[in-house]
């Protein structure tokens, strides 16, 4: 017998390709154990050569595999490198917190793209942030009201810009409000 999709058939045929999207992209973006360590390890120091790191930390490791994961470090654009003598300097291009934010972006990115009703995502970052810490929620909401605020005095300086939440666009470019 035929019965209607319920909204928890939506939500289970929509979080199923999700789920898929985020195990490919986040395992190919993912830091491994011995990336983490030597970015670690840089963020201590702020600047070191292969050698500095093995003789102050990385003893337990072999000169080439520490040389051969800061290159793979250097080449995922997470250090900077300039030459000095034989050898790279290395330096971390991003601060730990800018990383983590940059990465936490970049998984909500994936999650709107991935979805064809841009709300649903929302709504279970609100659920999975409600199941958490009570409190996140109300963070949450302050940041949404000081985002509004922020785009509104925007518009107040700039008459192209737009606020998303207030404002209408038509396909003749006339603004109506929704408010």
């Amino acid at each position: 017998m035929w019965r209607r999709p319920s909204l928890w058939d939506k939500i289970h045929s929509l979080l199923s390709p999700v789920k898929r999207i985020f195990h490919f992209r986040a395992s190919s973006s993912q830091l491994g154990p011995l990336e983490e360590r030597l970015l670690e390890a840089l963020w201590r120091c702020g600047t070191a050569t292969v050698r500095e790191l093995v003789e102050t930390g990385c003893d337990d490791l072999a000169y080439t595999t520490v040389m051969t994961t800061l290159d793979r470090l250097f080449k995922k654009n997470l250090l900077s490198r300039q030459a000095e003598g034989r050898a790279f300097r290395y330096t971390p291009r991003f601060t730990r917190q800018e990383l983590h934010r940059e990465a936490a972006g970049e998984a909500f990115r994936q999650l709107l793209a991935a979805s064809p009703a841009g709300s649903l995502p929302l709504s279970y970052l609100v659920e999975i942030i409600s199941e958490r810490d009570a409190q996140l929620l109300d963070d949450l909401g302050r940041l949404v009201e000081a985002k509004r605020r922020a785009l509104r005095d925007g518009d107040s300086r700039n008459s192209d810009s737009r606020d998303p939440v207030s404002r209408h666009h038509t396909p003749k470019g006339k603004d109506k409000d929704i408010a």
